[in-house]
């Protein structure tokens, strides 16, 4: 089979590269291979829902130019689609003085990155938007909204595949990719494509396909499983909307929060434990290979020196319910061990270079046939569109 562009991943990003790319130019045929039996299985299906305003990300960044840009063409996209999204709104608390100065530093990162309407909020202000959550000073973030991404996703494909020149194969399992001159041809179990150029939005194997592509690469994808708790129906009412901590700004991980979800239901997490396989959900999901790649990389092992105490935090909160507990009543303190009950899990593909650093920016790669988004977790759900459209540019002017 020839197409003028192969994407391989369905997920959110590989969706909406298909969707700007067909905008750009309708005369060009655009494939899109994923290896499960539908769209949004991984990331996409299993994050938390939450729309990003950008107020955490450096100014500046691919991450907060996305997200910035993003935000506005996802809004459009739901209000196109019909698909529902609420602006709710979130609250970013310090418990600790010692948080303060963390706290100030990211409402002047908001303000920089150009978000109005955030406001610092005291203690007794807290309680107002979050009537149930302590705190000794807060920042109010009205842009934060939540969403239902797999919708999303789904109406995405149901557009690209009721284009006449989009294509979406599920089931199809890459297992080689041989570039020439002309582009690439690209195998699975029981077909062949050729391709003028390949674009990777393979996600938590971005790697393995861009290593498969020839690439050289100075980082490795690290799994990272955040788990959720839900808190009974009976007990939803401690959280309104959403409950944040003031992040460490040395891991790029938000800490455990409270999130109302599109559909109502409160979930609290995710902690950040490394996961003993790339699609590893569940604490007993373990495939060899696969972790002895990550312990015998010496990114990791620079990671895990540098933070294993926050590590060995994570893992007792992951295995010791009454510790994420405790993690929890530091924001709502009336939130007691039998109110929660678990929920589902979802696994951040976590760029690391080799040097040890957990690359905490978007990181694309390109070579003459190919494009490779290596490095695209959270915001990336808020900013697919954008980042779809930054991708769909490169490859437009490759092809041109």
């Amino acid at each position: 089979m020839k197409t003028d562009v192969l994407i391989i991943g369905g997920g959110i990003v590989g969706l909406s590269t298909a969707h700007q790319l067909l905008k750009l130019n309708n005369n060009i045929t655009v494939t899109i291979l994923e290896k499960e039996n539908g769209v949004a299985k991984h990331q996409t299906g299993n994050n938390s829902g939450v729309i990003h305003s950008g107020i955490y990300y450096k100014p500046g960044s691919l991450k907060a130019q996305n997200c910035l840009r993003g935000y506005d063409m996802l809004i459009d996209f739901c209000k196109a689609e019909n698909i529902k999204y609420e602006l709710c709104g979130k609250v970013v608390v310090a418990i600790k003085p010692e948080e303060i100065a963390g706290l100030e530093a990211l409402y002047q990162r908001g303000i920089q990155n150009g978000l109005s309407g955030l406001r610092f909020l005291n203690k007794d202000e807290i309680k107002q938007y979050e009537p149930n959550c302590t705190g000794i000073k807060g920042v109010f973030v009205p842009q934060t909204g939540i969403v239902d991404y797999k919708q999303i996703a789904v109406k995405l494909a149901e557009n690209i595949n009721n284009n006449p020149n989009g294509t979406i194969v599920l089931n199809s399992k890459i297992n080689a990719i041989v570039g020439n001159e002309h582009g690439a041809v690209v195998h699975t179990d029981d077909q062949r494509y050729e391709a003028n150029l390949v674009i990777n939005c393979a996600g938590l194997y971005c790697d393995k396909v861009a290593a498969m592509a020839g690439e050289k690469l100075n980082m490795k994808i690290i799994p990272f499983r955040g788990e959720y708790y839900s808190i009974k129906p009976e007990k939803a009412h401690l959280v309104k909307n959403l409950i944040y901590p003031v992040p460490d700004p040395n891991f790029p991980f938000l800490g455990v929060h409270f999130t109302r979800r599109i559909s109502g239901e409160i979930e609290a997490g995710p902690n950040a434990v490394f996961a003993f396989q790339r699609e590893g959900y569940k604490k007993t999901d373990f495939k060899w290979s696969e972790f002895w790649e990550s312990i015998s990389f010496a990114g990791f092992r620079k990671v895990a020196s540098k933070y294993w105490k926050t590590g060995l935090g994570e893992y007792h909160r992951s295995y010791f319910k009454p510790a994420f507990v405790k993690a929890l009543q530091q924001l709502v303190p009336a939130i007691q061990e039998d109110d929660l009950v678990p929920a589902g899990a979802g696994v951040r593909a976590q760029a690391c270079d080799k040097d040890g650093g957990l690359i905490d920016d978007f990181y694309i790669q390109e070579s003459t046939s190919f494009i490779h988004v290596l490095n695209a977790p959270s915001p990336a759900a808020t900013s697919s569109l954008s980042i779809g459209l930054e991708v769909a540019e490169r490859a437009m002017k490759k092809l041109n």
